[in-house]
């Protein structure tokens, strides 16, 4: 009976799938507005696909995928590679590829569609907000033809479309955690000039120490674990700069200026993104191909052996096995879970990240309850955007589009498909791209920093 009555509660708050613009909610859905029901809705289909993803890439799920017709050659259709291809191995991340592919044209396909609408009464604005069932049955179909595209150079080309899209949102991510950062800081300063300023101001003190100690310790670990004395001459400029760039950051974010122009500036958020800059580093230093500055997180302290993929020869190539769960793809999906969901209810007062993400949130997560019943009596999301969209619909496709790209190189660990012998290896590129990645975010966050300094013609209150 419990059981049935769960399921009831399920399906009445599932019935805004089939919901117009404006979508009717159930007894259990708290009054809010229809931008924040829309991206929350879509963020839900970009979780689903992620969730297929990982099932198909757990232990087991191979025996499953092999029986897709055509969709493990076997080794013995094309001459000169039998034998040669590990099915085992190559059905993985074959679907992850083509699940992601399909996510993004999803995502991409809307990202085209709703260029320049400016508000709800622009007709394809009910195509954002409503029409669910048909776009749940639009990803099936996509997703069920993009198992039947042929290998060729599919999985070596997604896989570099995989890297731009991952730089890029790298690029989003840090922007995402800098408004988050931002908005803890203004709301435990408020909090500290009407109540226990004491206690709030330690609460910041004690998070900004956790940070920075956990930052440098990272730090220590890398140079302890991740370099050689006569070698891994890489990691040591990777792991020095970007120290060396999370202090400059820290120096520039308590400067006189910048506190003068940002009040709420201050060493919580350069904690913050000193850690998220030493996780991209971690991130970046376990793909390289060199296995003695690469060991795996459980096996360290213990030797480490390397064992070329079939046909390569020497100690940098990757191991023939394939760990689908390393530490740092849990910690890269933790984080990108809690973006997207942020990015879905996020609602900033911060000027320069609202540029930067393109959102203009002038309302709460939730609205009242008298303006979400209507005089029929049925609660509905408020239209909040009548007027003028709170958030570029194109562009917040975009990111989504981004996002499964990024799901799709964490899932593989950003391992490269070698189409002669259907096998995956980490490579140098994928390390450059999350280092880069790194610079160009901790730029991005200098900026946010400097912006109402250099351009003191511009509003940035």
């Amino acid at each position: 009976m419990g059981a049935c009555l769960a399921l009831g509660s399920l399906a009445s708050c599932a019935s805004c799938l089939c919901g117009s613009a404006s979508c009717i909610l159930s007894s259990c859905c708290p009054s809010t507005y229809n931008s924040t029901v829309s991206r929350l809705a879509f963020s839900f289909l970009l979780l689903l696909g992620t969730l297929v993803s990982i099932i198909m890439i757990l232990p087991g799920m191979e025996e499953h995928l092999k029986r897709i017709p055509g969709f493990c050659l076997g080794g013995t259709s094309i001459p000169g590679i039998e034998n040669k291809v590990n099915c085992d191995i190559i059905v993985g991340y074959k679907s992850v590829y083509r699940m992601c592919f399909a996510l993004a044209c999803f995502f991409f396909l809307f990202f085209v569609i709703m260029i320049r609408v400016r508000s709800s009464r622009d007709p394809r604005a009910s195509i954002q907000n409503g029409f669910w069932f048909f776009k749940f049955l639009l990803l099936v179909g996509i997703t069920v033809g993009a198992f039947f595209i042929p290998d060729g150079a599919f999985n070596t080309v997604w896989y570099y479309f995989g890297m731009v899209g991952s730089f890029l949102f790298i690029l989003i991510q840090l922007i995402l955690l800098v408004d988050f950062v931002h908005s803890w800081n203004q709301n435990w300063l408020e909090k500290a000039e009407i109540g226990n300023s004491k206690g709030w101001y330690a609460a910041l003190l004690t998070f900004t120490i956790f940070f920075y100690a956990f930052a440098f310790s990272a730090v220590v670990l890398f140079y302890v674990f991740y370099t050689k004395p006569d070698d891994c001459t890489e990691h040591k400029v990777f792991i020095s700069l970007n120290f060396i760039f999370c202090i400059i950051v820290s120096i520039v974010a308590i400067l006189p200026k910048v506190q003068e122009a940002q009040p709420t500036s201050g060493l919580l958020q350069a904690s913050f993104i000193s850690l998220y800059t030493m996780y991209i580093t971690w991130s970046a230093m376990t793909n390289n191909p060199n296995r003695e500055c690469n060991p795996s997180l459980l096996s360290l302290g213990q030797p480490v052996s390397a064992t070329p993929a079939p046909g390569h020869a020497g100690p940098t190539e990757a191991p023939a096995s394939t760990q689908w769960w390393d530490a740092q793809s849990i910690v890269g999906l933790t984080i990108f879970l809690f973006c997207t969901l942020f990015a879905s209810i996020r609602s900033s007062n911060n000027s320069q990240v609202n540029k930067l993400m393109r959102t203009e949130e002038v309302h709460g997560l939730t609205a009242d309850y008298e303006s979400a019943t209507g005089e029929d009596g049925i609660r509905r999301a408020v239209d909040n955007e009548e007027e003028a969209v709170t958030y570029d619909y194109s562009f917040f496709h975009f990111s989504l589009c981004l996002a499964s790209l990024y799901i799709m190189m964490t899932l593989t660990n950003w391992y490269m498909p070698d189409t002669e012998y259907q096998v995956m290896q980490s490579t140098m590129p994928a390390v450059w791209v999350k280092i880069v990645s790194s610079w160009c975010a901790l730029a991005l966050y200098l900026w946010t920093l400097v912006a109402p300094l250099v351009c003191s013609d511009r509003d940035f209150s």
